[in-house]
């Protein structure tokens, strides 16, 4: 099966982001704090300090993404509850990095990025396939049976 292997991509791909945006925004609240310049007035500390508790929360936040996809790899079981709601907001939110890193930082970014959205829909797509029983026919309808097809009750008429 696929299912296994795409959860175990999604979750060592979600850590490894997660590391990375981290890392990221922390060396650029460093670059900020040293350069000691004003954008627009604004205080260089607070720009700082934003940059770094954005890169921790957006960390933390794929790094929970990961730890589903984790969870949906070790037990082999479709995510439920608050982890499939986190993994389809993690998709959301590729779609719109994906969405800006074309325009500000290039195609390679961008691919990245519909790369991990595309697992992460395959992800939440091969085990809802699994999970879901076929519509049966009722056995009046079967050929073979002798019974006629269950016809719909008549509509209701109003006077």
């Amino acid at each position: 099966m696929v299912r296994r292997p795409v959860a175990w991509v999604v979750a060592v791909v979600l850590f490894v982001e997660a590391l990375f945006i981290a890392g990221l925004n922390w060396f650029l609240g460093v670059v900020v704090d040293r350069q000691d310049m004003s954008l627009a007035g604004l205080d260089p500390d607070m720009m700082s300090v934003s940059s770094k508790a954005g890169g921790v929360v957006f960390g933390l936040y794929f790094a929970f993404c990961g730890l589903v996809a984790l969870l949906v790899a070790l037990r082999d079981r479709r995510p439920a509850g608050f982890g499939r709601v986190l993994l389809i907001s993690g998709a959301v939110v590729h779609g719109l990095l994906g969405a800006f890193a074309w325009g500000l930082v290039g195609w390679p970014a961008f691919l990245f990025m519909v790369l991990v959205l595309g697992l992460i829909v395959l992800l939440l797509m091969t085990y809802d396939a699994e999970e879901r029983p076929a519509a049966q026919e009722p056995e009046d309808s079967r050929p073979g049976n002798g019974g006629a097809p269950v016809s719909p009750p008549p509509t209701p008429t109003t006077p």
